[in-house]
């Protein structure tokens, strides 16, 4: 399981802090600013001295319902590590979505040697992007020489690290990171990474240059026409994507671009190397979210970043938004995803009478 914190603590986090699957069934759905009485999760401080604000967070991480497999374990884990290479301005937040049959040793892999590359990389503070990089593709040949099998199965990486004021955001996959930006007397969902799947024209010309089948399920069965190469948005056909095959079999059927492990889906151009993306926090930022693609599969972006700004606790609004992901799976679905939050509240330098 990991070290999940369960209990009703408040202090500053001890420097690392990482998790796997935790069971946190049956919540309700949003209920406005009323206190969520399931909230399992306790508030953590990380304070950012070099630009004197706090950064005050909560994490969830809560196991599918799989009928058919009740036994399956959560194949998401989550990492947080504050005062990276012993520096109190810089915190680091992580969210691994794992998938195949050794799903869950993958992202449990990379959520440990990810930060410790990332940590070890003298050139952090200089270059925060190269070493961003660096420590992305190191991880993933470390995965592929390690005793786990990723021939099949790997994980998705959505990472935030906070150095100073600014927020350097790191993804590979469909797992997401959200930035709540004060508009007027309202609060705007602003993407921090960009889902790469076949969806994405750019990602779709990569991986069929490299020799890609790019096809949906029902495509690959017989039963659409496998010349129509568009599928909408991931709105529409959320249920049936496109996905990446090899050139004369049936796998893997990827629906992701990106990853760490699937070396078998590296031969049809499923990579490792992260898109990175920066930004300075001013006074508008209030809040970011790090969230596995269970919590996006039903609610958008400004969905949940409506709901975590009702919220005073961000422990109260990650048990709102994953009781609303869930339910929303099972009247979709016969089943649930694995589903993992982290909302970062940033304290200080912020105004935030205006939501209360």
């Amino acid at each position: 399981m990991g070290c999940v914190h369960c209990k009703c603590c408040r202090g500053y986090l001890p420097p690392s802090e990482c998790g796997g699957s935790g069971d946190y069934r049956g919540f309700g759905p949003h209920r406005g600013q009323r206190k969520h009485k399931l909230t399992q999760s306790s508030l953590k401080f990380a304070p950012v001295p070099s630009h004197n604000f706090v950064l005050e967070y909560s994490f969830l991480t809560q196991q599918g319902y799989y009928p058919d497999s009740p036994d399956k374990e959560n194949q998401d884990s989550f990492c947080i590590r504050t005062q990276v290479q012993g520096n109190p301005s810089i915190h680091f937040f992580g969210v691994y979505d794992g998938h195949g049959q050794c799903g869950s040793q993958c992202s449990n892999f990379v959520k440990e040697r990810l930060i410790e590359t990332l940590s070890n990389d003298s050139s952090l503070m200089e270059d925060p992007v190269k070493a961003y990089n660096s420590a992305f593709l190191a991880t993933n040949y470390q995965l592929h020489n390690s005793e786990i099998d990723d021939s099949m199965s790997g994980t998705t990486a959505i990472t935030v690290l906070v150095i100073g004021d600014t927020l350097y955001v790191a993804n590979v996959g469909d797992s997401r990171a959200v930035l709540a930006v004060k508009d007027g007397n309202g609060v705007v969902a602003q993407d921090l990474s960009s889902d790469q799947t076949p969806f994405r024209r750019d990602e779709y010309e990569r991986v069929k240059l490299c020799g890609a089948r790019v096809l949906s399920v029902d495509q690959v069965e017989g039963l659409k026409d496998p010349d129509v190469q568009t599928w909408g948005d991931e709105e529409t056909q959320g249920s049936d994507p496109p996905r990446l095959w090899v050139p004369n079999g049936m796998y893997p059927g990827t629906a992701f671009t990106r990853s760490l492990g699937d070396s078998l889906a590296e031969t049809i151009g499923v990579i490792a190397t992260p898109e990175v993306s920066t930004v300075q926090l001013t006074p508008n930022h209030l809040f970011f979210i790090v969230a596995s693609d269970g919590v996006f599969e039903f609610l958008s972006s400004q969905t949940v970043v409506d709901m975590a700004a009702s919220y005073t606790d961000p422990g109260d609004a990650c048990a709102a938004i994953a009781g609303e992901a869930y339910k929303l799976w099972l009247e979709n679905e016969n089943r649930t995803d694995d589903i993992t939050i982290i909302i970062v509240q940033i304290k200080g330098r912020c105004i935030w009478s205006w939501i209360r």
